[in-house]
This record gives C-alpha cells, sequence and structure tokens, in this order.
C-alpha cells in the first residue's frame, strides 16, 4: 500500500499545486490513499466548506489541521458534519470534530489516520503522547495501518513523538513549520518518521506569507496583515510505503516537486522507475525528481 501525505497547503498557490499535481502523483507513485494538511489552505488560514470540499473532489481522502483549524469560523460547523476533516485529538472533550478517521482505499483497505496536536511553544491543550494512545486503540481492529500527523512546533517534540509510537503505528509525519527536513527514516520497529512535511505552497516567501510584512514584524515588532505569497511555488510531502498485513512501513520517500516539474518532469518520468526510497539498513533518490527546498 502506497499512501501519499502532503505539506501544509498555503492558499490559492498551494490549492493550485494540488489541483495540477495530485493525479499525476498518484499516478507515478501509484498512490492508495492522499492525506493532506490543510489548516492554512484558505489565503493562508483556516480552511472553508467549499475549499475543503473541493480538496476531496480533487482527490484528497483525508484532511488533517493543527491550531489554525478554528480561523474561519465557518469550520466549526463543517469539521462536525464532515468526518474527513480531522482536527487535533487533543483538545479538550466537547470541542467539535474528531481526531481520528478510517479511510478506505480504492480496493477497500483501511487506512486510520490521527492528528495531535504539540504543546511545546504552543496552546496548553491534552497530552498528545496520552490521547494519541487512545486513538490508536480505539481503531487499531479497524485499521493495521495508521498514519499520525503531529503538528508541533519544537523539533525535539515531534521526534520523541516518532520513537513514541515507533512499532505502534506505520508512520509519525510532523506538520506546522513549513519546512521541510531531511531526515526521513524507518525506526527499528516498522515506523515511518519525517520531522516536518514541510509546505505546499509559494517558497519565495517566509513560511507561505508575502515577505515585507513578514519581515517588518521582526524589524520593529508592529501588526501586520499577513497574506499570502506567490512565488516559487512547491509541493511538498512524503510517500510512505507499508505492508497492509502488518501495519509497518517498509519504505518513505520524501518529495519536492516546482509547478513545472509536476506538469512536465512528473510526468515525462511515468514510465520510469520509481525514485529510491529510504530503506531499512540505505537511503537513494533520483534528485531531479525529489529536490528538497
Amino acid at each position: 500500500m502506497n499512501i501519499l501525505f502532503i505539506g501544509d497547503i498555503i492558499g490559492r498557490p498551494g490549492r493550485d499545486l494540488v489541483h495540477k499535481g495530485l493525479r499525476g502523483l498518484v499516478e507515478h507513485y501509484d498512490i492508495d490513499l492522499t492525506i493532506a494538511n490543510a489548516e492554512n489552505s484558505a489565503a493562508g488560514f483556516g480552511i472553508t466548506k467549499d475549499i475543503g470540499d473541493t480538496l476531496l473532489e480533487w482527490g484528497v481522502d483525508v484532511m488533517t489541521s493543527g491550531n489554525h483549524i478554528w480561523d474561519k469560523k465557518e469550520a466549526l460547523d463543517y469539521i462536525a458534519a464532515e468526518p474527513r476533516l480531522l482536527r487535533p485529538a487533543n483538545y479538550p472533550a466537547g470541542v467539535p470534530g474528531r481526531g481520528s478517521y478510517v479511510a478506505q482505499t480504492g480496493d477497500g483497505r483501511a487506512v486510520g489516520v490521527i492528528n495531535v496536536m504539540g504543546r511545546v511553544f504552543m496552546l496548553s491543550i491534552d497530552d498528545p503522547f496520552a490521547v494519541v494512545l487512545r486513538e490508536i486503540e480505539a481503531i487499531r481492529h479497524r485499521a493495521r495501518v495508521i498514519i499520525v500527523d503531529m503538528h508541533a512546533e519544537a523539533t525535539s517534540e515531534k521526534i520523541a513523538m516518532g520513537w513514541h509510537l515507533d512499532g505502534k503505528v506505520t508512520a509519525v509525519i510532523g506538520t506546522h513549520t513549513h519546512v521541510q527536513t531531511a531526515d526521513e527514516r524507518l525506526l527499528p520497529n516498522g515506523t515511518a518518521y519525517l520531522t516536518d512535511a514541510g509546505m505546499t505552497g509559494p517558497h519565495d516567501s517566509i513560511i507561505g506569507m508575502e515577505r515585507e510584512p513578514s519581515l517588518a514584524r521582526f524589524l520593529n515588532a508592529m501588526p501586520s496583515k499577513f497574506e499570502p505569497a506567490t512565488g516559487n511555488p512547491r509541493l511538498n510531502g512524503v510517500v510512505i510505503e507499508a505492508d497492509d498485513k502488518t501495519g509497518r512501513a517498509t519504505t518513505i520517500t520524501r518529495i519536492s516537486y516546482s509547478e513545472q516539474e509536476l506538469l512536465e518532469r512528473l510526468f515525462e518520468h511515468r514510465q520510469a522507475a520509481p525514485l529510491a526510497p529510504h530503506r531499512a539498513g540505505g537511503r537513494g533518490g533520483d534528485p531531479a525528481l525529489s529536490r528538497p527546498v
């Protein structure tokens, strides 16, 4: 089973990349299920029903989120009605929505998706390390393959979650910082790990936003209105191959594509052998197809 996880979608530039490139990625990597972090998909802050429904129509199977999930008021009603949109499971009881979902691939195989959020330099909500174990137990009887989106600021907290869940889930993929890391690996007990999947959106920016207002905040500490940038859009993410009988990951491949690569180079390589993934005992890849930002 091959699972595609798309890093944080930023505004229209990120959505356009998903629209233009998702079908090609699914064909190229023989993807069975697509997960995307969509909490910044509406002008860089939050998500709306129209945008969420559109992402689902384009082929995203499950949408995860984080601290920006409530930025658009209509998300409160939307997340209550749309089970494929997740919010961190460790929000307190009574918060709308859910933190996990069991999706079905086209051929009927189950994939569990869990969303949790860190607490270091973020909101002081419930303990993600305890909550994630409860979520795993709640869906384990329905899905062997389980993917966890760990939405957190601190690298140490994300890495700790990876080791905490090694052997308990198929993959722990970090989100939130919008900068793709180069530490993809298979942990000893079969869990694939990446500290941050990166950002699907404009990379000539400051984590997706226009540079000048963002820079001004650092220079003068005055409030600035942030708008999504447009330059150099790239799609960041990761492809995980898993054994659906054991739930163990067998490979993890980090991907980063420009719009041109999605429209041209990727399609030119459809008939070529897939790029070499990270496997136990080795690392490989075709830099022409998987180039970190």
